[in-house]
């Protein structure tokens, strides 16, 4: 007799073949479809229910129904002019921040000479985070519009120079080759091998830069503006009207989100060929004789130049002071243990927040990487709260826990979450099969399978997410001084400063906080080194 096959049959209609499902699979398939649903349904039903039964205060936790009204209200007219206005400070950032990351990248790229004199001190400044420039960008520029477009291209330009280097200097030496042998002229060699071949490279530095510069400009908006979301929910939070807040994330998700599809559509449709999907921050070889020199020309003069502007008193010294009065400030700070404590409080938090946050995204990542319906009942909703860039949380968590310790926990925490949540998910998905059925040929339990095979080959995801989490957790830190000005630390010490036109103090803190951002990227590029040495062993 024939062995019977369970096939699935095939039903032609109207010229288009389908499918033809069973009973049992009808019944799945809707489910599956709903699964992602179900967390934010629950959180929704939950949120109606803690408000109905006034589990919390109606001014900390306002109804849906109240943000929905508030939503169609604000949508008529006051919305629109607010979005308005932080797009369009965007778009200005964006051009202004891209034109001169493309001209700095490629200029460094395309020239050896340029990189080793440029790129040390372009690497070192960039260091220091965008927030840590915005006491001395107040005095500076003041708080009108220059200020905003000023932050923006300093947090946009950085990421565009560096992917540009990238792809720029890394061009297939053959196609180098082959376009100077066929005699190509400059502009051939600039619009078909060049410009393709940093494409790759470009697009994943655009994505970064959009991503920091949508952050950046809720922060200064939050921190001194007039119009714009980051100012609409700073008078929601003023005015207790956490409704208006709840709005404002909501449409920095929904930008984040759009921001995030428009970016996949054009390297959709721009690169059409297989690239890796970032570019690594280049590190300048030293040379040898006068070529170990170079790197050092370019500060030695700004700070000569600095200096004497200073002494000859072109430079107004309210507003910009000299380096020896930054370095006498630093030795002043740290003799009277003012800025030491200021800096061991930050790194105390900045510690915590890590150990927390990045805790909690690690076990949550091994979760969804390694159980299939975990990843479909919190994917989505995890994707959806990521798209929100971090600083819009500032005014509901200072609403919920106040200015105190908890509160900046709590916001560095949530930054550092999602590096590790992201690294250590794709990490484990993309491990290969021949390593799970490894584990199998040698009868491994789940546990010695997640220790012996699943945490070692996605041991590079990992610590590449530490190392961006470090980053995230020193500069969540000095966000929540800022938005949270209690109890000190070095981001307090820098607004009081500020408020008190101490601008030696101001820039001291700045050299500090550029030191720990360039010991704490250090470390944790030895850690992923040390953790991952055995591959290149």
């Amino acid at each position: 007799m024939r062995p019977r096959h369970r096939t699935a049959r095939v039903s032609v209609s109207s010229g288009a073949a389908g499918l033809s499902l069973t009973p049992r699979q009808r019944l799945r398939l809707p489910r599956v479809q709903l699964v992602p649903w179900i967390v934010p349904l629950a959180l929704l039903l939950l949120w109606q229910a803690a408000s109905h039964w006034h589990w919390m205060s109606e001014q900390v936790l306002p109804e849906p129904s109240l943000v929905w009204n508030s939503l169609l209200e604000l949508s008529r007219d006051e919305l629109w002019l607010h979005i308005s206005i932080s797009l369009q400070r965007l778009a200005w950032g964006l051009l202004g921040g891209v034109a001169s990351g493309v001209l700095l990248g490629a200029w460094m790229g395309s020239s050896r000479l340029a990189e080793r004199l440029i790129y040390p001190t372009f690497a070192a400044l960039a260091q220091v985070p965008t927030l840590a420039w915005v006491p001395l960008f107040m005095l500076l520029f003041g708080i009108g519009e220059t200020l905003k477009l000023v932050v923006l291209v300093k947090a946009i330009v950085v990421p565009i120079a560096i992917h540009t280097l990238v792809g720029v200097r890394d061009a297939q030496p053959r196609l180098r080759e082959a376009a100077a042998v066929l005699r190509l002229p400059l502009h051939l060699r600039i619009y078909r091998l060049l410009i393709p071949a940093a494409l790759p490279s470009f697009m994943a530095g655009l994505r970064l830069a959009i991503a920091t510069g949508w952050a950046s400009l809720l922060a200064v908006e939050l921190l001194a503006s007039s119009e714009g979301l980051g100012y609409l929910m700073v008078w929601g939070r003023q005015l207790f009207m956490l409704d208006v807040v709840f709005v404002c994330i909501l449409i920095i998700g929904l930008f984040g989100l759009l921001f995030n599809r428009g970016i996949d559509w054009l390297d959709h449709r721009l690169v059409h060929w297989p690239h890796p999907p970032t570019a690594a921050i280049v590190r300048v070889e030293p040379g040898q004789g006068w070529q170990r020199l170079q790197p050092w020309l370019l500060p030695a003069a700004l700070l000569l130049l600095w200096q004497v502007s200073g002494n000859l008193q072109w430079l107004d010294s309210n507003l910009v002071a000299t380096p020896l009065q930054v370095l006498t400030a630093t030795w002043q700070g740290l003799a009277d243990s003012s800025l030491t404590e200021a800096m061991a409080l930050s790194l105390t938090r900045a510690f915590v927040g890590l150990l927390l946050g990045a805790g909690v995204g690690l076990l949550l990542g091994i979760l969804l990487g390694l159980w299939r319906p975990a990843r479909r009942l919190l994917g989505g909703s995890l994707s959806a709260l990521q798209q929100i860039a971090i600083f819009a949380w500032v005014p509901l968590l200072t609403a919920w826990f106040g200015l105190g310790e908890l509160a900046k926990v709590v916001f560095v925490s949530l930054a550092t979450f999602f590096p590790l949540l992201i690294a250590s998910q794709r990490g484990i998905e993309s491990l290969s099969t021949q390593l799970h059925e490894a584990g199998q040929v040698l009868r491994l339990n789940r546990r010695q399978q997640l220790l012996r095979v699943v945490l070692p080959g996605a041991a590079p995801a990992i610590f590449a997410g530490l190392r961006l989490a470090l980053i995230y957790a020193w500069l969540g830190t000095i966000g929540a001084e800022y938005f949270m000005p209690s109890d000190g630390g070095i981001g307090s010490l820098m607004i009081g400063a500020q408020q008190l036109f101490r601008m030696d103090q101001v820039m001291a803190s700045m050299l500090l906080i550029g030191l720990t951002g360039a010991v704490i990227n250090t470390l944790g590029q030895r850690l992923e080194a040390l953790a991952t040495r055995w591959r290149h062993a």
